[in-house]
Order: C-alpha cells, then structure tokens, then sequence
C-alpha cells in the first residue's frame, strides 16, 4: 500500500518518525514523506531510508488563511494524483488540512497524532480565546474525517473528549513516540555532575526556567556542568539570541546549538531536565531514560508520563524554579539516589518505551500487520 506521512516540520519526520516509516517499509509499503522544507535539502537523506520526499507549503506557526488555503490546495492535489491507500499525519495545520483533503478526495484511511497541544490551545487572553475556538472547530472537522487518532497523554485525550472533539470510540493512546533501544544505549555515568536540556528554544519547553535555576546552581556548586542543545525558533514564545548570550558569557551554561545527534550530550550528563509547560511525550526524556538517566521534568500534560514521581526522577510544578533548583540540589549531593534513578528510567524505557511496541501498536491500528 503507499502511505503518505504529512507533518509541517520536516526535520521532526526525519529524527522522530524514521523509525515508524521504516517499519511501514518493512512490511512491505511504501511511503511518502511530505514537509515544508527543501527538497534539495532533505530528498537524498530519506531517499537513502528508503523513503519518497515531497516539499509541502506549510506556515506551521503562521495564522495567514491565504496560507492556510495554500496548504489545503497543495495537499488535496496531491491526494488527488497520489492516491494513497493510508494517511497518517501530525502536528496541527497537516492534521487539519491533510484530513480534509483525503476526505475531499473520498480516502477514508486517515489517521491522526495528536502529540502534544500547543501554547495556542493552553494559554489565555482573548486573542488566544478566539484562535483557539477556531483550533477546536478545526480539530472537530479533522477528527470527524479521521478512521481514528493516537494521543500520547490522557490529558490531551480528556481535553479533547471534554470539548466534544472526537468520538471516544476512535481514541487510541501509545506510549509516545517510542525510543529506539539500539540506538539509545547505557552509558556510564560521569564522575561529577552534569545537567542538560535538550530542546527548541522556546519559553514553553521551560528553557527560561532551566537558565535561572542552572544559575543559582553554579553559584552554590560552581564544579557542576550545566549544558543546553538546540535551535532557536520561529515559535511565537522563541526566546532570543540576546536572552540567551548573557547566561553564556557569564559560563552558567555551555550551547552547542543544534545537533544532528544528542547521544554526545546525553553521554556527558549525569541527570536530564526539562521543565516544559506541555508536551505529547517528550521524545528527548525518552532517549535520556534509554541511556540511563534520572530525569526531571514538569507535573504537566505528557511529561508527566514519563516519571514516577521519586522513582525515576523528580516532578516539578510547572514554572517553579524554587522546585527546579532543589530537585537538582538533591540529586548534586545524593548521587547514590541518582544512580539509582538512572537504572529504573532504562528499565521503564525498556519495559513502556520501546519504538518496537509503539510501532506495532500504531501498525495493529492502521491494519498494516
């Protein structure tokens, strides 16, 4: 069968839905992989996994509906040439208008992931009242042109189910996006000790939280490391280069910017934090469990899956630096507990978490096994 996979951010299908497409090919499918970035750019590297890419119109945090009607466009005239027996897509403006157009052009299979609801969806203010009502509306006309839609949360589910969005019948929920245990390894834990944030660069991860609490920890422990990886964003809540320059030059954290590959990084710290406000299930504390280690992360929406609270790791009220740096306090000075910590994250890694049990279940689901 050809399966199309849509999203409006390319490199997300590249580093967090290889593995599910490859195993798409496996039995015997073929896929076609669409996002907003160049061809040129990305076309050889999921050729080479075996994949078709194709370039897709796609503003994924604009609010222009003449964009919007651009993507709509674009997808149902590739629906309509394609034909695809399958389609499964993620993120909000592909769920949206990827379903619309397969049910413009009478293709029933569609399956969506809801991984994770935005800032648009969770926060306030009546400019953001009135997008997220329009969110809603959308959501209702996608989820009715759905065979059925994977969460990754019972709290995204419940929202969902609470504003009459979808039928509960066509829920399934997966454990995240699923870590691939072959590539995310043990690996020793360092000597002294070493914090890192793996992330966009947006305030809603909690990287603003993660700089002020790291600061107050090199002022009492100044042998601590505290590193940072990943971009910076066109998210509406992006922080900027000068936010974060200061905390920089001051050494409180070490940048290393993007990354094609976090296993280094992951490698050199001894405990993973991210205090996001909300997520899916966050792929990075996924990777960092598989590996062995303990994690600290938000009593929020879909982080909060992925640790039990003193067993694995620390949960954190969201926004609460107090917390944050007490947490991280508590495992500098008890590395005993960390340690063993880091041995039950790689054990619920490999118990809950494993990419294999996830894909089968979105494969059983999309009757491709």
């Amino acid at each position: 069968m050809k399966i199309a996979v849509l999203s409006s951010h390319t490199s997300s299908l590249f580093w967090f839905r290889m593995d599910m497409m490859k195993d798409f090919i496996k039995q015997g499918h073929l896929v076609i992989a669409l996002g907003p970035e160049p061809e040129s750019n990305w076309k050889s590297k999921f050729e080479e996994n075996g994949i078709r890419y194709q370039q897709l119109f796609v503003e994924r945090n604009g609010i222009n509906p003449l964009s919007d009607l651009r993507t709509y466009r674009e997808l149902k005239k590739f629906m309509k040439e394609e034909k695809p027996d399958k389609v499964f897509a993620y993120q909000a403006k592909t769920v949206v208008y990827g379903s619309l157009a397969a049910k413009s052009n009478g293709i029933t299979e569609v399956y969506l992931l809801i991984a994770g609801l935005g800032s648009i969806f969770r926060g306030e203010g009546l400019n953001n009242k009135m997008i997220k009502a329009i969110m809603k509306t959308q959501y209702r006309l996608a989820c009715n042109a759905s065979k059925k839609v994977f969460f990754q949360n019972n709290d995204d589910k419940k929202e969902f189910i609470n504003n009459r969005l979808i039928q509960e019948e066509k829920i399934v929920i997966i454990n995240g996006s699923g870590v691939n245990l072959e590539k995310f390894k043990p690996q020793p834990l360092p000597e002294t000790p070493v914090f890192l944030f793996v992330g966009r660069l947006i305030k809603d991860k909690g990287v603003m939280e993660y700089l002020e609490a790291c600061k107050r920890i090199k002022e009492e422990y100044p042998e601590v490391r505290c590193l940072l990886v990943g971009p910076y964003d066109s998210n509406p809540s992006a922080i900027q280069p000068e936010e974060l320059q200061p905390f920089i030059n001051q050494e409180i954290i070490k940048y290393f910017g993007e990354q094609s590959d976090v296993r280094p990084y992951l490698k050199q710290c001894s405990t993973y934090v991210l205090p996001s406000y909300h997520e899916g299930t966050p792929k990075t504390v996924l990777e960092a469990m598989a590996i062995g280690r303990a994690i600290i992360t938000s009593d929020a929406p879909g982080c909060r899956e992925t640790v039990t609270d003193k067993y694995n790791g620390f949960l954190v009220p969201v926004k609460d630096i107090n917390e944050l740096v007490e947490k991280m306090r508590t495992l500098i000075e008890d590395q005993e507990t960390n340690k063993k910590m880091a041995e039950r994250s790689l054990k619920l890694a490999k118990e809950k978490y494993d990419v294999n049990l996830v894909n089968k279940s979105i494969m059983k689901t999309m009757d491709l096994i």
